[in-house]
């Protein structure tokens, strides 16, 4: 059989970093959110951009299934081998190629997580400001068009992914971008693979721009009377033009699980958790104006700190955000789904958001990145009640179709995977046909990541 053939071939090339094991295939059929655990036949684990060209190479000439594989935080399907085949774990790519402080960028391998680059970086004054939460990799965060706490101010990875070397289905290597910082020079290549989600090939290496540490960093917390009330304070504050670099909501429910989780007092209310960069008197201004703005919306005082302690409390208690959530309810599991809005219709689609879940028997505590009008919801549902789980996908699939009849997109964040399939075509009309026609020019035998992203796929 072709997957047999396969395996023969990709041991004699790789020997013991081919894993046959049931444990390390249900590991790599596994998700973060609710999917059902969907293993591949074979995990490969390579240390070189040869060696992944070799890998789809021997792929290709057996029609096997490729799946890239690489901290496995996704949250819509996007690493479940659907249709069995090969997962390509890069956690053995994982090193710092070549930084150029003079320039503000980087190269790495995929395998390098967010966290790690930033501790690599430390001694130059510089840092990658990409934060999903999670301790990604850097080629999932690429794949996924990742973003965060902080893409208020530094932007997706849409903007900080300056050039890819990428594995294309036949095995061919190719190069996309340069480390100028913008070119006129044929179709955005880069931009296409970005977001791409391992469909139409298998990052190998990616150039990524850095940016300064800021001399100064400020946070704080507030609490406000209503959802309304929060987020009508955060579209003021964008629209006055304070130079946010994270602005992060919480409900009522979300500050009561940070509480049980974390031993925290915060009042069970919606709550702003902000963040300020630039230097000391430019973070003090920005904090005051914000105060101002907060007050004027009948929130609490405002409670801001520039000692890292208490910064790095704040957003390790933010980041920890899905796991207090789960723990509220024990035994459950979540069905995590994120939409985004423009800035404007926010505190239409939050409080639309929480009014349908509140009618529907389950929790569903909000939280999200509303400096760019995006937001989460975690829906907590019994693995033994089917009848909780429709209910979930129900709410989930109304908050998607709310979400374009304000003008937004299905997903913010999380990407497509499988999970969000079914509100694309709504979303993109005709644009997602052209998808798929991409997908098929660049991989006829739908050998890439097969069931996700696009259509007939």
């Amino acid at each position: 059989m072709p997957i047999a053939q396969a395996i023969d071939d990709l041991t004699t090339l790789l020997g013991e970093r081919v894993s046959l094991s049931k444990p390390d295939l249900e590991a790599h059929g596994a998700s973060e959110s609710y999917f059902p655990n969907t293993p591949p036949q074979a995990v490969t684990y390579p240390r070189t951009s040869e060696e992944v060209r070799r890998i789809v190479e021997i792929c290709a000439r057996e029609s096997v299934p490729v799946i890239g594989w690489g901290a496995g935080t996704s949250l819509e399907g996007h690493g479940q081998a659907l249709q069995g085949g090969v997962s390509v774990d890069f956690r053995l790519m994982n090193k710092v190629l070549e930084i150029r402080p003079a320039d503000m960028d980087v190269t790495v391998q995929p395998g390098v997580t967010r966290e790690a680059l930033n501790e690599e970086l430390r001694a130059t004054g510089l840092f990658f400001p990409v934060d999903p939460g999670a301790n990604a990799s850097l080629g999932g965060m690429t794949m996924t068009r990742a973003s965060g706490t902080t893409t208020v101010r530094y932007g997706s990875m849409r903007d900080n992914v300056l050039g890819m070397e990428v594995v294309l289905a036949d095995g061919r290597m190719i190069r996309t971008g340069t480390r100028a910082r913008k070119s006129a020079a044929g179709y955005d290549l880069t931009a296409l693979m970005v977001g791409s989600e391992g469909t139409l090939g298998l990052a190998t290496e990616l150039t990524l721009r850095l940016h300064g540490v800021p001399e100064a960093i400020s946070a704080g917390i507030c609490a406000f009377p209503d959802m309304g009330a929060a987020t009508a304070c955060v579209m003021e504050t964008i629209q006055m033009g304070i130079p946010m670099a994270r602005i992060e909501f919480a409900c009522d429910q979300t500050a009561r699980a940070f509480n049980a989780y974390a031993g925290t007092d915060m009042a069970e209310a919606p709550h702003l958790m902000v963040e300020f960069h630039g230097s000391p008197e430019s973070t003090a201004q920005d904090a005051e104006r914000f105060a101002e703005i907060v007050a004027d919306h009948g929130g609490s005082a405002f409670r801001w700190s520039g000692r890292e302690e208490e910064r790095r409390a704040l957003w390790s208690m933010r980041h920890n955000g899905y796991y207090a959530i789960l723990a509220s309810r024990p035994g459950a599991r979540g069905v995590v789904t994120d939409i985004c809005v423009p800035i404007s219709r926010l505190a239409e689609a939050v409080e639309a958001t929480q009014a349908d879940i509140a009618t529907s028997g389950i929790p569903g505590p909000i939280l999200g990145h509303v400096g760019d009008g995006n937001f989460h919801a975690i829906l907590l549902v019994d693995p033994d009640q089917p009848a909780e789980l429709q209910t979930a996908k129900d709410l989930a699939a109304r908050m998607a179709k709310r979400a374009l009849q304000l003008g937004g997109t299905c997903t913010g964040e999380h990407g497509v995977g499988y999970g969000k399939l079914p509100f694309m075509a709504a979303e993109h009309g005709q644009g997602w046909q052209v998808m798929g026609a991409i997908k098929r020019a660049l991989d006829p035998q739908n050998i890439m990541n097969p069931g996700k992203l696009v259509p007939g796929n």
